[in-house]
């Protein structure tokens, strides 16, 4: 099985994706003029400047958006509690003890008293978040939605345990966790 991630960019994910941008386009500059195929006014030393700009800008998109940023929430302080929420998650598909022979599977969940968002913030609500699925204790998707088709392939036959937790937007579970689990079984097909 394939996990399939998604994660909605912050302003950190921004802010490193413009910065790896401008380092590859800046670089681009640098390297036109010392091939000779562009920007002949920059200087020879201009050009290995840019080049090194450049480097920088790519290096640093790692970790300084980061740091300017912050990566942490109020509720992620060390010891702080974590919110409780109203959500009520629960398992329409698969059905308890289903058997599945298929190469992909249908997930329906419901999700009462609360939102999903696809956006990941430090602006952590009660009732706004997003899914966590796991098959076996193994994260296979985090999504903004309760229709998710998982692939099969490569599932062996046997029962398998799906679990949902309904997380805040910074991945984080509520006190107490708000999850449901079901089991179904795997037939060869």
């Amino acid at each position: 099985m394939t996990p399939i991630l998604a994660h909605a960019s912050g302003a950190d994910e921004t802010m490193s994706l413009v910065m790896l941008f401008a380092g590859i386009w800046v670089g681009w500059i640098g390297w036109s003029r010392l091939r000779g195929t562009g920007f002949a006014r920059l200087p020879r030393w201009g050009a290995w400047a840019t080049i090194g700009v450049a480097a920088t800008l790519v290096i640093t998109a790692t970790f300084v958006p980061r740091m300017i940023v912050g990566t942490g929430t109020p509720t992620a302080v060390a010891g702080a509690p974590r919110p409780a929420s109203p959500a009520k998650l629960s398992f329409v598909d698969p059905r308890p003890d289903a058997k599945e022979a298929g190469d992909d599977m249908t997930v329906r969940m419901n999700l009462q008293n609360a939102t999903l968002t696809p956006l990941t913030t430090t602006a952590i609500t009660p009732d706004t978040g997003h899914i966590h699925l796991s098959m076996d204790g193994t994260l296979i998707s985090m999504s903004g939605d309760t229709l998710q088709v998982i692939d099969l392939r490569n599932v062996s036959p046997g029962p398998h345990t799906l679990t949902a937790d309904f997380v805040a937007a910074d991945h984080l579970p509520f006190d107490p966790p708000v999850a449901t689990s079901v089991t179904f079984h795997r037939t060869s097909g």
